[in-house]
């Protein structure tokens, strides 16, 4: 049962507002803007073979680390922990922007995501803490048009200062972002904390972290740096189950849980772990592959890639930011979130209709609606999570949540690439000559808007087809996950009892202050 948060804490979070949604920007912000800058990265650094690490590095470390910061901020500080984290991924920045290697540069983005996985969950649990349950749906509605944001805007952000400064300017760039959230944070945020008894769980914390490992590396390396059956991958996911169910034992005994057990008894809490992970898939499977269409398909421009989403993301944009306010009345919960996952299913079906001679109007039009799908989901159900849990578990609730997510992405890219890759291969190998697929195969199988009007016109309109082959049968893959999702929204409690009383009504905290 939540509590509520602390007496006029929403004035409280109109100060501190500012450098929370800075805080949030900079781990948002650098998990897109280095992709643009990635060819040139390679170039001076060499290590090409390695260049997907640098995106792989930050996306374990942070998704690893997010449970961990989850428990430590119910224990210790909430305001302590988030200024820590912001040194350390303003510190694994600067650091970046040094490396004078590859090598280097995975391991300071490994340091960087850690503070990455800190900066997603403070804020969250910020926001748990010093907003009433009913009024949390708007602040998550902000962070849902933050999100917007940064993914269109690091793109382009990352391609503009890598052409005209220099790529190493994409981590400087986070110092001055930084030293204002720290201020904001340092002068402004004033609350009560958790003072945790007992030792942390060492050891659930190692076997989640191993088990985090395992998961997130097989579902990035599977079918693409190794086959599905190749003993790495094998051994990758024997490891993951062997830890999964070990940290289940472990944490069932454990004083003072990573993840506690008592927080799975909530059928809403659960639910949203799942919905969350569910949400993960569609959005990250959907802003990787997307492109590849509209490229390859539809003729447009790769230099303004960001853009090419922006149906996706207006949507998203628009309905977060209108649902949220909805969110305010518990009533409300199941309703929005089953329209989020009828929205997102009627959509994965409308593109999965798609061809080689689906307009861009009418594809934009089918983005809107799996964006409008997107919005209802992807920010609201943390509204759920948080609204689920008692105010000492805020940390580890909006941690564990902001995991699953990590984890459905990782999934979602993993199994979209796996069906996309599978279908363009079947297509061309039926279609084209040995000489045909040796052109193709010499872009790595992937060709952009220029190359493709480079083909000859019977290998053109092959390729095309082949493309849009693949991305229906991707979206068909999809639009179970999202039919599941819908029937998990059904599933959560129309009003649910954990529901508090606004701020003002809320008994005082007695616990000493930051």
């Amino acid at each position: 049962m939540s509590t509520s948060a602390a007496p006029g804490a929403n004035a409280g979070i109109r100060g501190v507002l500012p450098g929370l949604m800075l805080a949030l920007l900079l781990s948002m912000l650098d998990a897109m803007i280095v992709t643009t800058a990635l060819p040139t990265i390679a170039g001076d650094l060499g290590g090409f073979s390695r260049l997907s690490w640098v995106i792989t590095a930050y996306i374990l470390t942070s998704t690893v680390s997010t449970p961990l910061w989850g428990r430590l901020s119910d224990v210790f500080s909430r305001k302590h922990l988030l200024l820590t984290a912001i040194l350390i991924f303003t510190v694994g920045s600067v650091l970046c922007g040094i490396a004078q290697s590859m090598t280097a540069l995975i391991v300071f983005r490994a340091l960087q995501g850690i503070g990455a996985g800190g900066l997603m969950v403070g804020v969250m649990s910020v926001i748990g803490v010093m907003v009433a349950p009913q009024e949390r749906g708007k602040y998550q509605g902000y962070i849902a048009a933050l999100s917007a944001v940064a993914t269109v805007g690091g793109p382009l952000l990352g391609g503009a200062l890598t052409d005209h400064a220099t790529w190493r300017w994409a981590f400087y760039l986070n110092v001055p972002i930084a030293v204002v959230a720290v201020w904001f944070v340092a002068s402004r945020l004033d609350l009560p904390h958790n003072r945790g008894t007992g030792r942390l769980d060492y050891l659930g914390a190692a076997l989640l972290t191993v088990a985090s490992t395992a998961v997130v590396l097989f579902t990035t390396w599977g079918g693409t740096e190794y086959a599905w059956g190749s003993p790495t991958i094998l051994g990758l996911i024997a490891l993951a189950v062997v830890t999964v169910a070990a940290t289940v034992v472990v944490e069932r005994r454990a004083a003072q849980p990573i993840l506690p057990p008592h927080l799975f008894r909530s059928r809403n809490f659960t639910s949203s772990l799942v919905l969350g992970f569910l949400v993960g898939i569609g959005l990250y499977g959907s802003i990787t592959y997307l492109p590849v269409y509209q490229q390859s398909v539809q003729h447009l421009s790769a230099t303004s890639s960001g853009l090419l989403l922006l149906p996706v993301l207006g949507g998203m944009l628009v309905a977060s930011m209108y649902s949220g306010r909805l969110m305010s009345d518990p009533g409300r919960h199941r309703l929005i979130l089953a329209a989020g996952g009828a929205l997102l299913s009627i959509g994965s079906f409308l593109l999965s209709l798609m061809d080689s001679d689906t307009s861009s109007v009418l594809s934009s039009a089918y983005m809107v609606i799996f964006g409008l799908g997107l919005g209802l989901v992807f920010q609201n159900v943390m509204v759920v999570t948080q609204n689920s849990v008692e105010l000492k578990d805020m940390g580890v609730a909006s941690g564990t949540l902001t995991y699953f997510r990590s984890v459905g992405g990782s999934f979602g890219v993993s199994l979209f690439a796996a069906v996309f890759t599978s279908r363009l291969a079947d297509s061309l190998d039926s279609k084209l000559s040995p000489a045909d697929l040796a052109a193709v195969h010499s872009n790595g199988g992937r060709l952009n808007s220029d190359a493709v009007q480079s083909l000859s016109e019977a290998t053109r309109s092959a390729y095309v087809e082949a493309v849009a082959h693949a991305t229906q049968g991707m979206f068909r893959w999809a639009l179970p996950f999202f039919v599941v999702a819908l029937l998990v929204a059904l599933f959560l409690k129309g009003k649910p009892k954990e529901a508090a009383p606004a701020p003002q009504a809320a008994p005082k905290q007695t616990e000493p202050a930051n």
